[in-house]
């Protein structure tokens, strides 16, 4: 009974993964076209005020910009289940090459993150509700807030500035190293960027493991322990913070979805060739095709972070297995 309602869940929330994929590709094919411009005077500038009508009309057959957009769409989506992401003609490569290329580099900046989050905001989150309304909980929620309300490209741009101009030490100046190519130089270039992005993500999984944390230690089971001297610390760690994993796990995996696509303002800042750079820079260049896709895959890694993260949670409390 249990393996078919988990598998009737799955089913269900594969449908309505499809479903959004469909949907963000719709959303993001007619913004692109909504934008002022094209890839012709993208790529040309003011040069293209001088191309003649045959000119115009042989580019805009090269780039496909003649058809209809039900084709231009179909024809794109056709394309992505064979595998074609398109083609980027300013890099000269396919957009399935760029994105192999780039996606790695943000995975490893999420993961990177998402470790220094929790690292921060779990402690602080159960230390803030060790002791409820207290000095130690004020500090907490203002450390929270801090997180919260610093943009972050206000904090990374700080932190370049200062490190640079104070201590002479920028890392990501020099050219991208790979953790395969150059693992202690990636690993630097990585931390200031890790840490402007678990800044701001270790305030929601703070306050979120607080009030997780609240809860469970208002239960029967946690009174009956205390009571038949549990250690503190085991009461802590096996007891409170086990039962409130499910919305820990939750919230880490809705946020580790958004780093997929959310660090492009830190990308940028930092000169990460990630994913998110990939979009910015396909936006300024007006490629449809490496846009398209590119956005696809953030959302298709984000439908899939969030799919592992129902799974998990699932796996952690059985309480849920049967919803």
């Amino acid at each position: 009974m249990i393996r078919t309602v988990l598998g009737n869940g799955v089913v269900r929330r594969v449908g309505g993964a499809l479903l959004t994929l469909l949907g963000v590709a719709v959303v993001v094919f007619v913004m692109l076209r909504a934008i002022p411009g094209n890839q012709i005077t993208a790529n040309l500038g003011t040069e293209a005020a001088a191309l003649t009508p045959a000119q115009q009309e042989a580019l805009r057959s090269y780039y496909g910009l003649d058809q209809p957009l039900v084709v231009q769409f179909f024809s794109w989506l056709g394309n992505l289940l064979t595998g074609n992401l398109g083609y980027s003609a300013r890099n000269q490569t396919s957009v399935l090459e760029l994105t192999a290329s780039s996606l790695p580099v943000t995975l490893e900046l999420a993961v990177l993150s998402i470790v220094l989050a929790l690292v921060i905001g779990v402690p602080l989150g159960m230390l803030s509700a060790s002791k409820p309304n207290s000095v130690r909980d004020g500090a907490g929620q203002v450390v929270g807030l801090a997180g919260l309300s610093i943009p972050a490209f206000l904090l990374g741009s700080l932190l370049l500035s200062v490190f640079a101009s104070r201590f002479g030490y920028n890392p990501n100046g020099r050219a991208y190293a790979t953790f395969f190519s150059n693992p202690a130089l990636n690993l630097q270039q990585m931390l200031m960027p890790s840490f402007v992005l678990a800044f701001g993500i270790a305030a929601p999984i703070m306050r979120t493991t607080r009030t997780a944390v609240l809860e469970v230690r208002s239960e029967d089971f946690i009174r009956t322990a205390r009571a038949k001297g549990v250690p503190p610390r085991r009461l802590q760690v096996r007891h409170v913070l086990r039962n409130a994993l499910v919305p820990i796990v939750t919230m880490t995996g809705l946020q580790f979805g958004y780093l997929l696509g959310g660090a492009v303002v830190v990308e940028q800042i930092f000169s990460i060739p990630g994913i998110g750079r990939q979009v910015l820079l396909g936006i300024q260049q007006k490629e449809y095709a490496l846009v398209q896709s590119t956005v696809l895959v953030i959302a298709l890694a984000f439908v899939i972070v969030n799919l592992l993260t129902d799974l998990l949670y699932r796996a952690i409390d059985p309480r849920v297995r049967a919803s």
